[in-house]
């Protein structure tokens, strides 16, 4: 994959749902094809064609910004975080707390598009 730039570019396409209209990603122009960007700027395909980036985000979905992340922290420890706004501009997570209302809340902000070597899915272990 070919590194991307900051941001959606103006060259992204924005790819909606069909039933609902709710933006689910990019298509980045590659050569010939296209690369599906999902709403963390990070690419879900390779280079394909405008009907398999769709797919690919289609099938993506929304469901993984509910998922359990881990953000690195300067010190170079893993936090377990959740995703409380993602925008093209910057991400928000915030120290995973289990629904307690009693906890205070620490949030963090992960520039767009998201690095995995900064915000990772949760690893169990």
């Amino acid at each position: 994959m070919t590194a991307q730039p900051p941001a959606p570019a103006s060259t992204w396409m924005e790819h909606r749902r069909g039933l609902d209209r709710e933006l689910v990603g990019w298509m980045r122009p590659d050569g010939d094809g296209f690369v599906a960007i999902d709403l963390l700027g990070r690419p879900v395909t390779d280079a394909v064609d405008w009907f398999d980036a769709e797919t690919a985000l289609d099938e993506r979905g929304l469901g993984y910004l509910a998922d359990p992340y881990e953000l690195r922290l300067d010190s170079g420890h893993w936090l377990r975080v959740r995703l409380v706004e993602v925008t093209p501009q910057t991400v928000r997570v915030k120290q995973e707390d289990w629904g307690d209302i009693n906890a205070t809340q620490v949030y963090h902000s992960v520039p767009f598009p998201v690095s995995p070597e900064v915000l990772r899915p949760f690893r169990a272990g």
